[in-house]
């Protein structure tokens, strides 16, 4: 199991104790270090190489947000920040610097793992470095579990997102595949001849396709809304089959 080193950020000893205690009982987490103020979090970062940041945004002297600008503009030492706070109109700032996630004080644990599941699954797309499917391939590997399962490209009907999920629908008896992986990621991975995303939330096999409406395709019974970003290039290839 991948191993993520964590440092812990905030001024508040009873939040620092709480962010200190959901890494330690979680099993793909390790706490490298701790602290209550960013100017000591900077030296300690440089040291331990942590691959996240629990972070605190209001603190004396250097604020959370003060520092992650000073970790992006420094090359080589980028972690992946979570931001932890009990004001909430700081999320889109956080977003500026990249901040994986964001956490309303006071969250749960079921909050801060589902944090640190999205940084572990970026993690392991990233250390993967799956090479993209091309039109000559017939198959794809993607985790569901503890396993690598091989799904023929042939087999895919269409590609439906589940917040850090994926769920794959297959042609074999509405049988489905759940994976740890953003839609986005699976998308780059596809090979654009073959599949397309046609929705925020929905990415379809050319070859399915049944029928089209105005807004719409049909994948057998299944209707599914073409995005409005979706449309121009969708209608490019329509204007193609139907020429």
């Amino acid at each position: 199991m991948m191993i993520l080193k964590c440092i812990a950020v905030d001024d508040e000893p009873l939040a620092l104790k709480l962010v200190e205690t959901f890494i330690q009982q979680t099993p793909f987490l390790e706490l490298a270090a701790s602290c209550d103020n960013a100017v000591e979090a900077m030296g300690l970062i440089r040291e331990k190489q942590p691959d996240i940041v629990f972070l605190d945004i209001n603190m004396p002297n250097l604020t959370g947000m003060e520092l992650a600008r000073l970790l992006q503009d420094t090359p080589g030492l980028m972690p992946k920040i979570v931001f932890t706070t009990a004001y909430n109109h700081y999320a889109i700032e956080g977003y500026k610097v990249n901040a994986v996630d964001y956490l309303l004080k006071p969250f749960s644990y079921e909050e801060f793992l589902r944090a640190a599941n999205k940084i572990l699954q970026i993690t392991e797309e990233s250390s993967n470095n799956f090479q993209p499917i091309t039109a000559d391939d017939e198959f794809i590997f993607l985790k569901v579990e503890y396993n690598w399962v091989r799904i023929s490209l042939k087999d895919i009907l269409y590609i439906e997102s589940l917040k850090d999920y994926v769920k794959v629908h297959l042609d074999d008896s509405q049988k489905t595949v759940l994976s740890l992986i953003s839609l986005k990621a699976l998308e780059e991975k596809l090979p654009s001849s073959k599949f397309m995303r046609i929705h925020r939330s929905f990415i379809v096999s050319l070859d399915k396709i049944s029928a089209i409406s105005k807004h719409s395709v049909f994948i057998g019974k299944t209707e599914i809304s073409v995005g409005e970003q979706y449309k121009e290039p969708f209608k490019t290839i329509v204007d193609k089959w139907l020429k």
